[in-house]
């Protein structure tokens, strides 16, 4: 894949419970962020393994981008990282083809959470995903707000 977008965020929640919450984005993140998620519906799998397929609805009006089907494409529970590549969508208007990765790694008391994704643009006038690296920093700072209030 040609270029690459990266974003790191500390949190203050424990690298285990961002972990599992992370892995229960599927009927979590449509609760707790509704002004992001419309829904998240798992097609193929149980959403969590290698070959599941979801289906991410976006809350109207975020971006141009309102859904996209992401293929889980490899899971390591215990270094605590998921990969997935995007099967159809919105996205792919932009982009050839588009990787995401994401990782919670122990820091302190915290974790420091890492989501980069790996893509092809359709067209040199395409820019960069900056909105999905801040969306993506957004979510992270929102878990972590949520999951030290639970």
């Amino acid at each position: 894949m040609g270029s690459k977008v990266e974003v790191e965020a500390e949190v203050k929640a424990n690298a285990n419970k961002f972990w599992e919450s992370i892995r229960e984005s599927s009927t979590l993140f449509p609760k707790i962020f509704p002004q992001q998620y419309e829904s998240i519906e798992v097609l193929e799998g149980d959403g969590k393994s290698v070959g599941s397929v979801r289906l991410v609805k976006f809350a109207p009006g975020i971006s141009e981008i309102s859904s996209t089907k992401e293929k889980i494409e490899s899971v390591d529970e215990g270094n605590k990282t998921v990969s997935y590549s995007v099967v159809d969508g919105d996205i792919l208007k932009f982009y050839k083809n588009f990787k995401g990765n994401l990782s919670v790694n122990p820091k302190g008391d915290g974790s420091l959470v890492k989501w980069w994704c790996e893509f092809d643009k359709a067209s040199e006038e395409i820019p960069d995903p900056d909105l999905l690296k801040h969306f993506a920093l957004k979510n992270f700072q929102d878990l972590d707000d949520y999951l030290l209030k639970a």
